[in-house]
């Protein structure tokens, strides 16, 4: 099967021809891939940001944001059939775990990330996962119309769904960058929530999108945005503030735009956040992490995203045209998510 495969970190990854996965235990599942996402992740990978943390044997192919049909199954499996249409929990869990048992699948202490760790990801004919990681779908789903809810949508709805109990009605909560995962974001808020949305993000195009699917008002992000964000809260600030960028300065800016008593959710990365101690004292503000989403969170998504409530905007590319996704992607040349198609 063709795949794309990183060979070394700081350089392009290259389409390989290599053998298809094969099963290797009782609730593994090998799926035929109908599309896999392009995240800002895989760039982060490409940097070497993630060798450290994962340690993959290299080459291997990348990939964490999967859809597709399934195409063989272990003697184990019980919840998908071959011929059902899946999408695919980004880390298959173990279920043993103290983790597990708390339906915490992202901090499973047995758990393996396909794409990331040292196990082959989605950007190919076929992945290997397992049971666990499997959702199944209406089977008239297209997998590429939903693939990177996989890991984008889950994780942009896995912050939204912790901050609803602080999101009533009268409050604000800000969209830091509507790009892959903030457009979903938006609209998981406007889903679950009557906050009113404020979206910030410094391409004009970006945020007419954000207009059309549930933004209440945007702000360009052209350095007076923080201060704009303070004039439309009343000088105090946001409820929530939600960074989708959480780089190049970006993350301080969402501290600055949280109300005291307020909440800066960080799901993008690459930054340096840092404040004051005495901020987070007198102001009482709370800055939260975000990594994926549970099985759950998943699951209530796709409920969302099959009603019509979220939805993907993405721009498709062959398999072999993956190189080019990455490259427009890092350019900022795609609005949404761009998705390989094999």
């Amino acid at each position: 099967m063709k795949a794309v495969r990183v060979h070394d970190y700081h350089a392009d990854p290259k389409i390989d021809d290599i053998p298809e996965p094969k099963l290797e235990g009782p609730l593994d599942v090998i799926v035929k891939i109908g599309g896999a996402g392009v995240c800002r992740t895989d760039l982060h990978i490409l940097e070497g940001q993630w060798a450290a943390a994962m340690s993959p044997q290299l080459p291997y192919v990348i990939g964490h944001e999967n859809a597709g049909w399934v195409h063989a199954v272990g003697d184990g499996v019980t919840n998908v059939s071959v011929g059902d249409t899946v999408i695919l929990h980004p880390q298959p869990s173990c279920g043993l775990c103290l983790a597990c048992r708390r339906g915490k699948d992202m901090q499973c202490v047995n758990a393996f990330f396909p794409g990331l760790s040292d196990n082959d990801g989605g950007m190919a004919e076929y992945l290997r996962t397992t049971a666990r990681a499997c959702v199944k779908l209406d089977p008239s789903t297209n997998p590429a119309d939903v693939a990177a809810l996989a890991d984008a949508g889950i994780t942009a709805y896995h912050a939204v769904r912790k901050a609803v109990p602080v999101l009533w009605p009268g409050t604000t909560a800000v969209v830091q960058g509507a790009g892959g995962l903030g457009h979903i974001g938006i609209q998981c808020l406007a889903a679950l929530t009557a906050t009113r949305i404020v979206v910030v993000d410094r391409n004009p195009d970006a945020l007419e999108l954000a207009k059309q699917i549930g933004a209440d008002e945007t702000v360009v992000a052209d350095g007076s945005h923080v201060d704009a964000v303070k004039d439309l809260t009343g000088g105090e600030g946001a409820t929530v503030v939600f960074d989708f960028v959480a780089e190049q300065g970006a993350e301080n800016d969402a501290w600055a735009m949280t109300a005291p008593d307020g909440y800066q959710y960080v799901i993008g990365y690459g930054g340096d956040f840092s404040a004051p101690t005495l901020d987070f004292v007198a102001n009482e503000k709370n800055v939260i992490g975000n990594i994926v989403g549970t099985y759950t969170d998943l699951a209530e998504l796709m409920v969302l995203a099959q009603a019509g409530k979220v939805t993907l905007h993405t721009k498709q590319y062959p398999l072999d045209a993956a190189l080019d996704a990455l490259h427009d992607l890092d350019a900022g040349r795609v609005r949404g998510r761009a998705i390989l198609v094999p």
